[in-house]
């Protein structure tokens, strides 16, 4: 039998569960480090296939972990994942925050395979109107300011259909396959914690992907890579000084404003560098308790960006330099504390020619005339993938091509959920090349 003919196969037999799948994620929607419920539905299916299955502290570092919201909001979304319907066995190596889930699957000697899928949503309101197909067909976000705005839920949903795909031609492969179903992407913070425990090394290839609208009338399904995404790190700064009062004794106080406002003027001062682009952002500032009161305490919340991971690190130290001259010039003190960070990317082009082969010549999928599409935000599939890279190993970040509506991160955004099976095959296809 032709393996490739039985991965399209197997998946378009699969392909309303798949979309089943996505909607059930959709509409249960958790934020990074809350996926809670969506972890236990994995870790329950993976199981169920016959993955060895890991989960808890033995998925994400647990010291490794950046932008980890506070033990009170954990509690709140343990109970209601369980009220949601998680998976009662699993939900339990979820509490205080480690989600995320690896299904590994042993097939005797050979290479090893690892493939990354993301699962958390994003903070936004979702839109409620019956324009929106979600809210019209019943699976709009069921938790308010909670909504996967940014595709995660297909991703989780295609991870499990490899899975079952795989788990049908194991016979046929040789090597290991990981699965690896990451928590908290968006604001960077969950990657390298994985990579953290170990889970990427002695990997000798690695596939990622995201979802990326396709123009009308183009016909193919995929871009087998990406480069360009930004290294970035994203900090928390708190600013403490002294109160005192405005008008009768301001002498006296420690005026953290007056060091925000230094820092942030200074901040988008920072020079360019002839390596390559660059960005640095305020993006939340807090301070001050009255009109009347030198201000003791304030919060920012910046990021900064490089075309280079050598650039975002030039763009790290000078921002430091700054918060902390800011805060010392007006007699106060700073507590920078990171909350999420990745590398620069790029893909290499023997896998990247191995997907469109693949893709191509055995699963009558068309590829796009570019190999690599160029990317315009940061992504920490980059620890993962420079892992791989730096042990001599091959990783390619795919841009699965769909139709959307609204733009990514909008309370409007949606795929046509066409993508999930060609994402399935393609991810399948790939691994059976490399393992068969």
């Amino acid at each position: 039998m032709d393996i490739y003919q039985q991965i399209i196969r197997e998946t378009d037999n699969i392909t309303q569960e798949l979309i089943c799948q996505r909607r059930d994620f959709h509409k249960y929607a958790e934020t990074g480090w809350f996926e809670m419920r969506t972890s236990s539905i994995i870790a329950r299916k993976l199981t169920t296939l016959g993955y060895e299955v890991l989960t808890g502290d033995r998925v994400c570092k647990k010291d490794a972990r950046m932008g980890v919201p506070s033990k009170e909001a954990m509690d709140t979304q343990y109970r209601r994942a369980i009220a949601q319907g998680a998976d009662p066995e699993f939900v339990k190596d979820t509490e205080g925050g480690m989600t995320g889930v690896i299904g590994i699957l042993h097939c005797g000697e050979g290479p090893v395979v690892a493939m990354r899928f993301d699962i958390d949503a994003l903070g936004v309101f979702e839109e409620s109107d019956a324009c929106h197909r979600p809210a019209k067909e019943g699976f709009r976000s069921a938790n308010e300011g909670f909504m996967h705005a940014c595709g995660h839920d297909a991703h989780a949903a295609v991870g499990l259909g490899v899975a079952r795909v795989l788990m049908a031609i194991r016979d046929s492969l040789h090597g290991t396959v990981k699965l690896i179903f990451q928590p908290a992407e968006e604001g960077v913070r969950g990657a390298k914690s994985i990579v953290d425990n170990g889970h990427l090394d002695g990997v000798d290839y690695f596939l990622g992907s995201h979802v990326t609208p396709k123009e009308d009338g183009e016909p193919a399904a995929v871009i087998p890579g990406s480069f360009g995404y930004f290294a970035t790190t994203k900090y928390d700064v708190v600013f403490r000084g002294k109160a005192a009062h405005a008008g009768g004794s301001p002498e006296l106080g420690r005026n953290v404003m007056l060091a925000i406002a230094t820092a942030i003027l200074n901040l988008y001062g920072i020079p360019r560098h002839s390596g390559g682009a660059s960005r640095v952002n305020v993006g939340t500032v807090s301070a001050g308790s009255g009109r009347n009161v030198i201000a003791d305490e304030g919060k920012m919340e910046i990021e900064v960006r490089g075309e280079t991971s050598e650039i975002n690190e030039f763009m790290e130290n000078y921002a430091k330099n700054i918060l902390e001259g800011a805060a010392n010039m007006h007699g106060c003190t700073c507590q920078i504390s990171l909350m999420g960070a990745a590398h620069s990317m790029k893909s290499d082009e023997p896998l990247m020619e191995r997907i469109r082969v693949v893709c191509e010549n055995h699963l009558g999928l068309p590829v796009s005339e570019k190999l690599a599409a160029r990317g315009s935000g940061s992504e920490d599939v980059s620890y993962m993938m420079g892992r791989v890279q730096e042990q001599g190993g091959q990783a390619s970040f795919m841009r699965i091509l769909t139709k959307e509506a609204g733009p990514g991160h909008s309370r409007t955004f949606d795929i046509d959920e066409s993508a999930l099976p060609n994402a399935v095959k393609i991810f399948c296809g790939v691994a059976y090349d490399i393992l068969k």
